[in-house]
């Protein structure tokens, strides 16, 4: 018998199949059988299944409806007229596994675990303006007689060849059956399986939902934050039900108020915050309140603890914002202007920043712009080129002052480029504010928490303590050291 040599000093490294092997494995598998329905690039994901061989006991039918009319005719009409959307592809998962159940009797069947892949997608357009998106998707069982489970994903292409485009679907789409029937127990490393063979410079997942039996206990908030962890993508949101969200769905020609802060608790001071630079923007030219979006941001460093992310940290988070009625964006900027420069992807529409003033004076700080060639003035000129200005919420210094943007102090070399901005009206003071609230701190009302004291309610927006009471939200903070809390914050 001939056995594998191991040489010393080898490490243990994971095999991952080829897509091939893969797509073979399924084919083979005799109880696996369903249907594939690809739109907008070609049927690539199922044309890695006929490659392998074997595939007539998995594949019941592969369709592609080009054409608008074929499609509407099949799937039916969408109210807004697009076709590259996740209410498409649920109607054609929906359409095709009930085609599967009408047409497969599960007397002759009984054991067959039925499953529906489809994807809705535009490839790079002509010009090469636009790198193409889609949707994709598949409902599948793990058993014949449970329901069905569902896995939905958005993609942004990266790479600026239709053809290329056309290939890293064909292999995404793949990852994702192999990964649906095999990887379920794990939806973390489903997630990381999803590009095996790709490269994040081909590919971007910024949306991803899972539902049905086996993802019962799934928070698919916390998969968001795995796509964002992960580098999959920059920035993931989810609404007040707590359900993911398509940031170029709720972003697009929106004017958009963005509040960054750790949230750690919420407190009044966040809440007035919010409040009166709400008040401020809707006020603004060009600011419509019907189409303006507002939106809670906590950076990826905000949620790091000894290097590592604390999930529970994150929910607990991510929970009471949600609880309040708040739509929820992580993202990895650490800088403002690539939150900017993010937003400005789906909307030129007016914007606005709320801050405080610590945050405004961090971002005059030149070594916070040292990776770039053109410096600070490259960052402050992708941070105002667009129409956006900052509500400044005042603190108070050492001695008690109140500080605003008339009388805070940046470095030196930047004193008359801060007198710029502040005379062409790109910082504003948030001036209708209680002066008690700025003696208002997170992690002072954390440790108050913590250590069972009384008063923090008084400090949290109205209904706030009651909901961290009867959640027990941030109860873990009282596990760690309080040294770690200040590190944190």
């Amino acid at each position: 018998m001939v056995t594998d040599i191991k040489v010393r000093g080898d490490r243990e490294i994971e095999q991952i199949p080829s897509i091939k092997d893969k797509a073979l494995r399924i084919n083979l598998n005799e109880n696996i059988y369903g249907t594939f329905a690809e739109i907008g690039a070609g049927q690539e994901t199922v044309r890695n299944f006929f490659r392998a061989g074997a595939s007539s006991g998995t594949i019941a039918k592969a369709m592609s409806a080009y054409d608008k009319d074929f499609s509407d005719a099949i799937y039916g009409v969408e109210e807004d007229g697009r076709y590259v959307t996740e209410s498409r592809l649920k109607k054609m998962l929906s359409h095709e596994i009930n085609l599967v159940e009408q047409r497969l009797s599960r007397d002759k069947h009984p054991n067959k675990l039925f499953f529906s892949y489809a994807n809705t997608v535009a490839t790079i357009d002509f010009a090469k303006q636009f790198k193409g998106h889609g949707w994709v998707g598949i409902v599948y069982q793990v058993e014949p007689d449970e329901d069905y489970n569902e896995i939905i994903l958005h993609i942004r292409f990266k790479e600026n060849d239709a053809k290329l485009q056309q290939e890293t679907l064909g292999t995404l789409g793949v990852n994702l059956i192999y990964g649906a029937f095999y990887k379920y127990n794990d939806p973390k490393k489903l997630l990381r399986y999803l590009y095996d063979h790709l490269d994040k410079d081909q590919l971007e997942i910024d949306t991803i939902n899972f539902s049905g039996p086996r993802f019962a206990n799934v928070d698919n908030r916390l998969m968001s934050l795995q796509l964002v962890k992960n580098g999959m993508t920059d920035a993931v949101m989810f609404g007040p039900d707590g359900k993911n969200i398509l940031p170029a769905a709720v972003l697009y020609k929106k004017n958009i108020l963005a509040l960054r802060g750790s949230f750690r608790p919420v407190t009044k001071v966040n809440m007035d915050m919010y409040e009166e630079s709400y008040n401020m923007f809707i006020k603004e030219n060009k600011v419509a309140e019907e189409n303006t979006f507002v939106v809670f941001e906590i950076t990826l460093s905000n949620l790091k603890a000894e290097g590592e992310i604390d999930e529970r940290d994150f929910l607990d988070r991510a929970e009471l914002l949600c609880k309040l009625g708040k739509n929820v964006m992580i993202s990895n900027f650490q800088e403002y202007f690539k939150v900017v420069e993010y937003f400005s992807n789906y909307s030129k529409a007016r914007m606005g920043l709320a801050m405080g003033v610590n945050n405004l004076i961090e971002i005059f700080d030149e070594k916070y712009y040292r990776h770039l060639s053109g410096g600070i003035l490259e960052a402050f000129g992708k941070l105002f080129y667009r129409d956006l200005k900052v509500y400044l919420y005042p603190m108070k210094d050492e001695n008690g002052n109140v500080i605003t943007s008339e009388n805070l102090k940046v470095h030196p070399r930047m004193k008359e480029l801060y007198k710029f901005f502040k005379f062409n009206g790109k910082v504003i003071d948030i001036k209708d504010y209680e002066e008690k609230n700025l003696d208002i701190f997170s992690r002072k009302i954390l440790k108050m928490i913590c250590k069972g004291e009384t008063g923090w309610e008084e400090m949290l927006p109205e209904g706030t303590a009651e909901i961290i009471k009867k959640e027990k939200l941030f109860s873990y903070a009282c596990e760690v050291d309080f040294k770690e809390v200040e590190k944190i914050n």
